[in-house]
């Protein structure tokens, strides 16, 4: 099989590269298949093989349980993340409250998170590719746990902007390898599916626990329980990747992969500058003519302007390959879902802000009206991974964003005193099909489409998209906020709906217009692929006996 030929290869100078290895293991499956059947006169053709593989236990895992447990950690670790990302929105106002933030500074604890994971998801994501996803995992859960306890203790602002800063530099380490171990123990098929379906399940399931436990601690107990209950979910999850997640580390040395220093330091610096600037804008004492502002902006520009001259022309070893773009539909692809996440986290907050300001919901409350979105995402990932293979990716696209749509207007149309079920019910519903749908899509396309030495990077981009998007998106919400003041404070919140429904219509354009996305069926890996075509050019160009 596929993974288990990886030890083979020794160094990144070895005359067997791992396409070739893939290609090999598959034409020994076959063998092996043949002489099982021959005495039958029975031989399995490709494609039922490519099926047959496509729902197998991957040979990584000696057993069922195994598999299972291994399932378990990476699932735990979504449901963390979400923990503090989700339902960190409706603890926000508490927090506000009891460490007196102003208005002027309440983005923050949400975009600081987001802005240092975005940052540092692609270096992450290369140091996983060189070093295994294991240790870049554990590694990255650890210190996740260790800055969510410091964070509950935090007795003004700034403490607490820094520890949620440095909560985002541990999800950007182990998010990536967790996409990472998962794209490259498992081959193209249903089975795949069903494990990034369930992965994508786990997102609502953490949800609904961090809106739980958030309005459990804001209305009864002191806001840091929830980051030391947080911190107990993540030491769980440690323990369990501990003892399942299989060690990779020297497979992944063997490939011989460098660090592109230069254009990690110019995209993480370039990032943070720009995202600092757009968010800050809006309460800067002379907006964008503020010093600072534009300051950091234009030098943020620059510096990333550096990254795109490094990547293309200058670094040996780029975090982005030119090839990466070569995927067909895949640059169109990138920007819709950039928008679509990016809408994702404008309503988190501002619908959290919006339940709790206007309609006058206690965490409590929020707790059950958001729980349809907690239910509904678990339900939708799951069973997505039994269609995904039955209905096209650009389907499921178009169906997802038309979810984001419905729950766009529903809170931009609002009258006063809206009753819950005609309005917040059937938007919580529309958010978890934009979210689930389009997420589980995007893992199965992305990780199939790229060779195992690249899915580190297939990690580091998913979630970069995500949380870049959300970064940038919900700068440029704040600002929307910020100037449609002086209508009042509803009137505010719903031009924020507006805006995010202005996004999720370009989302969508560009999905009908530009993205083709096929179902994702059984198939060859993409080093498989590789390996097939250069023996195909290699018989071409061999003189004919």
């Amino acid at each position: 099989m596929v993974r288990s030929s990886l030890s083979r290869v020794a160094s990144p100078t070895d005359s067997i590269s791992i396409p070739q290895v893939q290609s090999r293991a598959f034409e020994a499956d076959a063998s092996r298949n043949q002489d099982e059947n021959g005495t039958n006169g029975v031989d399995e053709d490709e494609k039922a093989r490519i099926e047959r593989l496509g729902r197998e236990r991957p040979p990584k895992f000696k057993s069922l349980t195994a598999e299972i447990c291994f399932c378990y950690s990476l699932l735990a670790s979504m449901i963390t993340v979400e923990y503090f990302v989700s339902g960190f929105s409706v603890l926000l106002p508490t927090i506000v409250e009891r460490l007196d933030i102003p208005q002027a500074s309440q983005v923050w604890p949400s975009s600081a998170f987001s802005l240092v994971t975005a940052a540092f998801l692609l270096p992450f994501g290369r140091l996983g590719d060189m070093y295994g996803g294991y240790p870049m995992y554990l590694g990255g859960l650890a210190w996740f746990c260790v800055w969510s306890l410091i964070a509950g203790f935090s007795h003004n602002q700034l403490m607490f902007d820094f520890c949620r800063a440095l909560q985002g530099l541990g999800c950007a380490a182990f998010l990536p390898a967790g996409v990472m171990l998962m794209g490259a123990i498992y081959r193209p098929g249903p089975r795949k599916n069903l494990v990034f379906s369930l992965y994508g399940a786990a997102a609502p399931l953490g949800f609904f626990i961090g809106v739980f436990f958030a309005g459990l601690t804001g209305q009864y107990l002191r806001f840091g329980w929830y980051f030391w209950i947080g911190a107990i979910l993540v030491l769980s999850t440690i323990l369990a990747a501990f003892w399942t997640v299989p060690n990779d580390a020297e497979e992944r040395k063997a490939l011989g992969l460098k660090m592109d220093w230069m254009g990690s330091i110019l995209i993480v610096s370039g990032l943070v500058l720009v995202v600092y600037a757009i968010t800050d804008s809006s309460h800067a004492p002379q907006g964008w003519r503020t010093p600072y502002i534009y300051i950091t902006l234009i030098v943020g520009s620059l510096l990333l302007m550096g990254a795109v001259y490094v990547e293309g022309w200058v670094a040996t070893a780029p975090l982005l390959p030119p090839t990466l773009f070569d995927i067909p539909y895949i640059k169109p692809l990138f920007l819709s879902l950039f928008l679509s996440y990016g809408v994702f986290g404008v309503f988190l907050l501002y619908g959290t802000f919006y339940m709790q300001d206007i309609m006058g919901g206690s965490p409590l409350q929020l707790v059950a009206w958001f729980a349809p979105m907690g239910l509904g995402g678990c339900i939708i990932a799951i069973t997505g991974g039994y269609v995904l293979h039955l209905l096209s990716g650009t389907v499921l696209l178009i169906i997802s964003a038309f979810g984001w749509i419905i729950t766009s207007l529903l809170f931009a149309l609002a009258p006063t005193g809206a009753n819950y079920w005609a309005y917040v019910f059937p938007a919580m519903i529309g958010a978890t099909v934009g979210i689930d749908i389009s997420y589980n899509v995007a893992n199965v396309f992305i990780t199939t489409s790229l060779l195992t030495s690249q899915q580190g990077l297939a990690g580091a981009l998913l979630n970069s998209l995500l949380f870049l998007g959300i970064a940038f998106v919900l700068s440029f919400a704040d600002v929307t906020h910020f100037e449609t003041a002086h209508l009042g404070l509803k009137e505010s919140y719903q031009a924020v709906f507006w805006y995010q429904l202005a996004v999720q219509l370009a989302a969508l354009a560009i999905m009908i217009a530009f993205v083709r996305i096929r179902k994702a069926e059984s198939d060859l890996t993409a080093d498989e692929k590789l390996a097939r075509g250069k023996e195909m050019a290699e018989d071409l160009e061999s003189p004919k006996g």
